[in-house]
């Protein structure tokens, strides 16, 4: 008989101390503050940083979850499913070199984003697709802060509690996706 494997808390933002402690294939059950960015928030963030502007959110430790909710009439999250991280890869090493600890999607990741990883002892957690209903009910508050005119692409801040997710590529590089095994 199989049993379920045991899920590991983790409280975002991550502390560099947590981020190396875990590896590959660990399941976690992760809480605390995330934030929201698809393709569109990661390109206007990209040319923020880029031209010497500032950043619209607090970078140090944060997780970037690659949503973009679905709401309800009344404004509730009801769907909250991960897409594909492969969209974000010409963007997410900048900003794991601006402090990111950890992005959130589905997966595996380009070359330069197993080395920003790798150099800021960071994480790429992974997140299950058509799980959306699943993730909306882990969701505790939801909030815009940038690039409202977005829409669901706006950057938002989102409070979680126990959201699974797996360590897809943990801060020594090491993988679960069987193209980058070491």
């Amino acid at each position: 008989m199989n049993s379920m494997p045991d899920f590991k808390p983790i409280t975002s933002p991550i502390s560099e101390e947590d981020a190396k402690a875990l590896r590959a294939g660990d399941y976690l059950l992760l809480s605390g503050e995330l934030f929201t960015a698809r393709d569109a928030a990661h390109k206007r963030m990209y040319e923020a940083k880029t031209s010497g502007a500032a950043l619209p959110v607090k970078t140090e430790g944060a997780s970037i979850f690659y949503v973009g909710p679905c709401f309800d009439k009344d404004g509730r999250p009801t769907g909250a499913g991960p897409t594909t991280s492969g969209r974000m890869d010409a963007y997410a090493p900048l900003l794991y070199d601006c402090g990111v600890r950890a992005t959130i999607g589905k997966g595996d990741r380009s070359p330069a984003v197993y080395d920003a990883i790798k150099r800021n002892g960071a994480l790429y957690l992974c997140a299950i697709g058509g799980a959306g209903a699943l993730y909306a009910k882990a969701i505790l508050s939801l909030e815009t802060v940038a690039y409202p005119e977005l829409g669901t692409e706006a950057v938002r801040k989102m409070r979680v509690k126990d959201m699974p997710v797996i360590v897809g590529i943990d801060s020594l590089g090491k993988s679960i996706f069987a193209s980058h095994k070491s």
